[in-house]
């Protein structure tokens, strides 16, 4: 256990695993009460809030039992920073943050937690095994809609905090935990955290990742394309379209796609678009919607887009302005050799956009990390995220260098276990992380011997 360093003061990392053990009934009956709290993310703004206040208060009183000062709070629609990751005018009623900190005792660096409480729906619940908002323990895994992404994540943050105080240490630097809403859908529980003055010197979300710690995450444009047509009687020649003659909107998109298609691969082959920890960027159409009736020639045709792209790519702001351009452009000149779609050019609508993030290898959290994951066991890897976490949001717009590590990522065939029927997390995972998260918050929070670099 000498990678990862006790103060003098404290039991020692070896007291803070033993305690732990001792907890680990009380840790799996934690994520059982978070999962039984049904909140389903919203898939648009009008929706109603289901269980998160409950499950925040819940925390909340748990957490000041413990020791911490906490806040919970429900942010206004104007209290987010200006940025795109969300629409505007985004409200948040029902749906409250928390902010929990345990003091440290002066001269040391401050370490947060994040998590987002929302989940993925459940649907369709006839597939699974057992209820999903019903966790239950079979062969060594706890099954349950948010076991891994991320209820258990944050009950293993809650129950290594929870240790360091029950023992007695009070760490030199603050330890944050923020529990927050919505990263399922645009991360703006977390973006209204930063918004609220959530900061610190390092974060650590501990979203699925096999024990691994994960540095950097592409970002994530969403938006649709729609292609005119001219509605006409299906069954009747179109004529020409320059006299009036009906368009199949349909078909004037295969050209649209087949135009991302290139781009995509274009990007796959550029050597600028390569990253150590990261797939190449992409551009996925996801749904399609076209047609008015089926004897009628189509007068539109819709296709989301699902775009991902490196920190490289982003703007000189972390955006996607340049993203976009290189799509819209590639688009507009497929269509330069036909009548109609030049006369009627593709248009596009763009609306989430989350950021991608990096943190240097190098960083203090990193080694912490490793060296915890190490102590444990385990042959932690530095991996990059093809998806996106809170963690970018931490990273980019709230000045707080933020990691992963957390628990069950992937099931023995390498799929992963998040966002699937019967999720579930390895009751071992969750073990480990909640150490792994008390032994980096006892070395990161020490007195920094050096200054250390901000992403």
């Amino acid at each position: 256990m000498s990678t990862v360093p006790a103060t003098a003061t404290t039991p020692g990392a070896a007291g803070i695993l033993a305690e732990i053990d001792r907890r680990a009934d009380d840790l799996i009956g934690l994520t059982c009460d978070l999962v039984r709290f049904d909140t389903t993310v919203r898939g648009e703004a009008s929706e109603s809030a289901r269980d998160e206040a409950d499950l925040q208060e819940y925390l909340a009183g748990r957490l000041r039992r413990a020791g911490a000062t906490v806040d919970v709070f429900t942010p206004k629609p104007g209290d987010l920073p200006d940025s795109p990751q969300t629409p505007p005018g985004l409200g948040f009623d029902g749906r409250p943050q928390l902010i929990a900190r345990f003091p440290g005792t002066g001269g040391g660096r401050s370490l947060l937690f994040n998590g987002h409480i929302d989940v993925v729906s459940a649907e369709p619940r006839s597939g699974w095994s057992s209820d999903p908002f019903r966790a239950e323990v079979r062969d060594g895994r706890l099954y349950g809609r948010g076991t891994c992404d991320m209820k258990g994540g944050i009950a293993a943050a809650v129950i290594a905090a929870e240790t360091l105080a029950a023992l007695g240490i009070r760490l030199p630097g603050d330890l944050l935990i923020n529990t927050a809403t919505d990263e399922e859908w645009n991360g703006a529980g977390t973006l209204a955290s930063v918004g609220y003055g959530v900061r610190a010197d390092a974060a650590v979300v501990p979203e699925p990742t096999d024990l691994d710690v994960v540095t950097a995450q592409r970002g994530i444009l969403g938006g649709t394309v729609t292609v005119a047509g001219r509605p006409g009687h299906a069954e009747h020649p179109p004529g020409d379209w320059r006299s009036g003659g009906a368009v199949n909107a349909i078909e004037k998109t295969l050209p649209v796609l087949a135009a991302l298609g290139r781009l995509r691969e274009r990007w796959a082959d550029d050597p600028a678009h390569r990253h150590p920890l990261l797939p190449p960027p992409s551009i996925v159409p996801t749904t399609i919607k076209g047609g008015e009736w089926w004897v009628t020639y189509p007068a539109s045709c819709e296709v989301a887009l699902d775009i991902t792209y490196l920190p490289a790519q982003a703007d000189g702001g972390g955006w996607a302005s340049r993203v976009r351009d290189d799509i819209e452009r590639a688009v507009r000149d497929a269509c330069a050799g036909d009548g109609w779609l030049t006369a009627h050019p593709p248009r596009f609508a763009w609306d989430t956009e989350l950021p991608p993030a990096e943190v240097p290898a190098g960083h203090p959290l990193v080694h912490a990390l490793a060296a915890s994951a190490t102590a444990l066991g385990r042959t932690p890897r530095v991996l990059g995220e093809p998806s996106w976490t809170d963690a970018a949001t931490l990273t980019r717009l709230g000045d707080t260098p933020a990691v992963c590590l957390g628990p069950t990522a992937t099931r023995p065939d390498g799929s992963p276990t998040l966002h699937t029927i019967d999720e579930y997390i390895e009751v071992a995972d969750l073990i480990d992380t909640a150490k792994a998260l008390a032994l980096a918050a006892l070395s990161m929070t020490a007195p920094a011997t050096h200054p250390h670099p901000h992403a």
